[in-house]
């Protein structure tokens, strides 16, 4: 086992079975949360399996050696505790919270679901037939339309062109059998983070971890998967969608930097100040000033591979050509036109405070720290990313902004008539 201490306040260990584990004592609320996170994320399934990750999300809980799912919501219910799981393209999550005094308890629980989970058949047939519902109630929603549209043009053989859910075919064909040999495939100790924040001292919960899981062998027969992402090269492409909704989706977008890039940073800053809040350049300028949108935003997420930077807008259908025009008006300016100093510092003011209140409860501080560990980025990415955000230049932003920013990938949905009109003149 090895200890290091990066920061005064996070203690970082890595067990001989290759499992680390972060601590944050926090002894100001009665309360301990952890997250375990696997490297098993919708990233690690084959394409043919689109929506495998997700469906083991809602299925490991409903099961494991020994407890039926009952027996153990009767377990967490009885103590008042949380405890779930999630997946994202980059990882998987179980996560539970509980006062300190059961905090043992659950854990040992949390560590019997992760290791031996059943996959009841009839569990895996109600969560399957439930993400179907889902899949189908989403191709019913316009915004999901044109997002899932331009992820597939920006990304098309890539696991990102894909939602969590994947389509009615590959969550159709989903097996127990396929939960199981995903499980045993990615769930091993090499491939978990675990990381707790809360009322416990670091010996204390390196000493829990080590009971549950110390025993728990890296198989030598079987390698560590590996993650093999294409190339991403698409020209920008154009999709439309007709349909008879009341407004029109206009959506654009580019492809950015990984999170391991040095204009990270730059672009986050940039898509907080396009679109984060109402005080934000495209709300200004394109709703409060022009009416032209019912709803309009920017987004920007953390990857490990190369994310998405997405600009979109819900306009009345008479708007929609206009409404393209802008929204492709307001990114130009990003890479022809410097900040001014107050709207940068007002920029990295949003970016900062924002970032501060979301590690404020033991779950939250569990949560980034886990995460940065897990995507590699280790617990120096906390204060790296301030640093990097406070030190960034007028003249940095419009340098990622000309790299990155120049040509959208193209995603429109609404009239028919509407959404052909706008890429005619968008084309001219």
């Amino acid at each position: 086992m090895t200890t290091s201490q990066q920061q005064s306040h996070i203690h970082r260990t890595v067990l001989n079975n290759g499992i680390v584990v972060l601590v944050v004592e926090n002894p100001a609320a009665d309360i301990i949360a952890a997250r375990i996170f696997a490297r098993a994320g919708s990233c690690y399934e084959n394409p043919e399996q689109a929506g495998l990750a997700y469906l083991l999300s809602t299925v490991l809980t409903k099961g494991c050696n020994g407890l039926t799912s009952l027996e153990i919501a009767e377990q967490v219910e009885s103590l008042g505790a949380s405890l779930g799981a999630d997946t994202a393209s980059d990882y998987f999550l179980l996560s539970l919270k509980t006062v300190t005094s059961d905090f043992a308890q659950m854990f040992r629980l949390a560590a019997r679901i992760l290791r031996s989970p059943t996959f009841p058949e009839a569990e895996v047939e109600l969560e399957r037939r439930v993400a179907l519902q889902d899949i189908r109630s989403q191709q019913e929603q316009p915004f999901t339309i044109a997002f899932d549209q331009l992820r597939d043009v920006m990304y098309q053989n890539h696991p990102y062109a894909s939602s969590g859910l994947g389509n009615e075919a590959t969550m159709s064909r989903l097996t127990r059998q396929d939960l199981v040999e995903y499980h045993q495939r990615h769930f091993r100790p090499e491939n978990i983070v675990i990381s707790i924040a809360g009322r416990i001292t670091p010996e204390n919960a390196i000493a829990l971890v080590q009971e549950v899981f110390d025993d728990w062998q890296v198989s030598p027969t079987q390698p560590l998967p590996k993650l093999n992402l294409p190339e991403l090269n698409v020209e920008p492409q154009i999709k439309i969608t007709p349909q008879q909704t009341q407004q029109s989706i206009v959506m654009l977008g580019y492809l950015g930097s990984s999170v391991r890039s040095s204009d990270y940073a730059a672009l986050k800053l940039l898509s907080t100040y396009l679109g984060n809040g109402l005080s934000s350049r495209l709300f200004v300028e394109l709703r409060e000033k022009r009416g032209l949108a019912y709803e309009v935003s920017a987004f920007y997420p953390t990857r490990l591979s190369r994310a998405s930077f997405v600009v979109y807008m819900g306009t009345a259908p008479e708007n929609t050509q206009v409404a393209l025009f802008s929204l492709r008006q307001e990114v130009d300016l990003l890479f022809t036109r410097e900040l001014d100093e107050d709207a940068l510092q007002a920029a990295k003011n949003k970016i900062l405070g924002q970032y501060a209140l979301g590690k404020q409860t033991n779950a939250q501080i569990a949560q980034m720290y886990g995460w940065y560990e897990i995507l590699g980025l280790g617990i120096d990415f906390d204060t790296d990313f301030q640093e990097a955000i406070a030190s960034l230049r007028a003249t940095d932003v419009i340098a990622a902004a000309d790299r990155y920013l120049r040509e959208p990938y193209v995603s429109l949905v609404g009239q028919e008539r509407a959404v052909h009109s706008a890429i005619l003149d968008f084309n001219s």
